[in-house]
C-alpha cells in the first residue's frame, strides 16, 4: 500500500562504519525525488530525547546540498552512539548512581512532535533491535543493516565489512616483513565482538598462520605446536591473527569493562595470546591491537555500492508501505526482511563454510 509519508527521519547508532555517509546520501537524494522533506537526528536518539544538547537543534534539515560529496567520507554526518538506548535509557540518581529508565514512549512523542512521519534506522544489532521496538509502537520504520563485524542476519553482507577487511590484510601484510626481519611473532587483533569474520576473511587473505575467533575455542598449546612446525622448517616468524572474542578452551571473552547503558567492552585477547605464546615458545613476540583504525576511512568500491543501494532501497520500502523490516543483500537483489528476524540472533561463522575449509587446506592453525 502506498505510504502517506511528507516527512522522513534518518539516524545512525552504534559504532561507526565505513560507508554511513553513502548510505545518507542515497536516501535523502531518493527521498526528495519523492518530494519528501528529510531530517537528520543527532547522535542516534539523542538529538530527540536531549535536544538541549545541540546548540544548532537537535534534528535538521538534510537537503541535496547537504549531502553533496559525502560519499567518500568515512564516519557520519550525523554523529553516531553506542550510549543512550530509548529502551534503557542511562539516568542518574541523587546518590550519583545510574538507573535504566524506558523513554521509548517519549520519544514516540517527540517524532509527532517534530512531525516525522517516518524512520530511517541505519545500525547494528543493537539499534535495529531499538528501530523494530519502535515500530511496534506505530513508527513506521525501515532500517539498514551496518556493521563492520558482520554479524547482522538475514544478510549476505553488511556494509562497512569490507573495509574492515580490505584494511585489516592491508595491515598484517604490512606487518609479515617486519615479523620475518625481526624473525618474531606478530599478533594481530581485530575487532568482530562475538563473531570472527573479520578475523577469518583478512587473515586468511593475508595468509596468517593461525587464526582464532569467537566460534572455535583455542588450546594455546595447539597454537604454540603451529609456530614450532614453521620454525622446524625453516620460517622463523608467525602471524597470528586474533578476533576480540576469542578465548581459549574453557575460559571466556576478555572484558576490559562495563558501563551502564551500553555493551560490555571487549578486548585484550591480543595480548593474553601474545604473553602466552612467548612464554611457551621462547620466540619474541608482540601484539598489534587495529581497533577503531578498522572504523575509520574511505569506504572500498564495494562498501559504497553497497551503502548507497541500501539507502536507496530503504526509501522505497517507506514508499511501498512496508514497516519494521530492514533492507539486506540478496544477490542480485535487495530485499526486506522483518527485523525481528534480522536482530533474532547474532550471525557468527559457520566453522564448516568454504573459507574455513579453504583455510585448513592451506594449513591454518584454528588453535583447535
Amino acid at each position: 500500500m502506498p505510504s502517506n509519508i511528507k516527512r522522513v527521519a534518518l539516524n545512525t547508532g552504534g559504532g561507526d562504519a565505513p560507508g554511513l555517509n553513502a548510505v545518507i546520501r542515497a536516501a535523502v537524494i531518493a527521498a526528495c525525488q519523492r518530494g519528501w522533506e528529510v531530517v537528520g537526528i543527532r547522535e542516534g536518539y539523542n538529538g530527540l530525547l536531549e535536544p538541549q544538547r545541540y546548540a544548532e537543534g537537535g534534528v535538521f534539515p538534510l537537503t541535496r546540498a547537504t549531502v553533496r560529496g559525502i560519499t567518500h567520507l568515512g564516519g557520519t554526518i550525523l554523529g553516531t552512539t553506542n550510549k543512550g538506548n530509548p529502551l534503557k535509557f542511562p539516568v542518574k540518581n541523587p546518590d550519583g548512581t545510574y538507573r535504566e529508565v524506558d523513554r521509548s514512549d517519549e520519544l514516540i512523542a517527540a517524532f509527532k512532535t517534530n512531525g516525522i512521519d517516518a524512520l530511517i534506522a541505519i545500525g547494528g544489532d543493537g539499534s535495529l533491535g531499538i528501530a523494530s521496538a519502535l515500530a511496534q509502537k506505530g513508527l513506521p520504520v525501515v532500517g539498514v543493516p551496518k556493521t563492520i563485524d558482520n554479524d547482522l542476519d538475514k544478510t549476505v553482507v553488511t556494509f562497512g565489512f569490507d573495509s574492515a577487511v580490505s584494511f585489516a590484510t592491508t595491515c598484517i601484510d604490512r606487518l609479515n616483513s617486519t615479523a620475518e626481519a625481526h624473525q618474531r611473532v606478530m599478533v594481530v587483533e581485530v575487532m568482530g565482538r562475538h563473531a570472527g569474520w573479520i578475523a577469518l576473511n583478512a587473515g586468511v587473505a593475508a595468509t596468517a598462520d593461525v587464526v582464532l575467533i569467537p566460534e572455535i575455542p583455542y588450546d594455546i598449546e595447539k597454537v604454540a605446536q603451529k609456530i614450532r612446525e614453521r620454525e622446524g622448517r625453516g620460517s622463523h616468524f608467525s602471524i597470528v591473527v586474533v578476533a576480540e572474542g576469542a578465548f581459549p578452551k574453557g575460559g571466556s571473552t576478555s572484558i576490559v569493562g562495563k558501563e551502564i547503558g551500553r555493551a560490555d567492552l571487549i578486548g585484550g585477547a591480543g595480548d593474553h595470546v601474545a604473553k602466552q605464546i612467548q612464554a611457551i615458545t621462547g620466540k619474541e613476540t608482540r601484539c598489534v591491537v587495529l581497533g577503531h583504525l578498522l572504523r575509520g576511512g574511505t569506504p572500498t568500491t564495494f562498501d559504497r555500492l553497497l551503502s548507497l543501494r541500501f539507502g536507496a532501497a530503504a526509501v522505497r520500502a517507506l514508499d511501498e508501505g512496508y514497516s519494521d523490516v530492514m533492507v539486506a543483500l540478496d544477490p542480485p537483489r535487495v530485499r526486506y526482511v522483518p527485523l525481528s528476524e534480522a536482530t533474532g540472533r547474532m550471525k557468527v561463522v559457520d566453522v564448516t563454510c568454504d573459507t574455513m575449509l579453504t583455510a585448513r587446506d592451506l594449513g591454518t592453525s584454528f588453535g583447535d
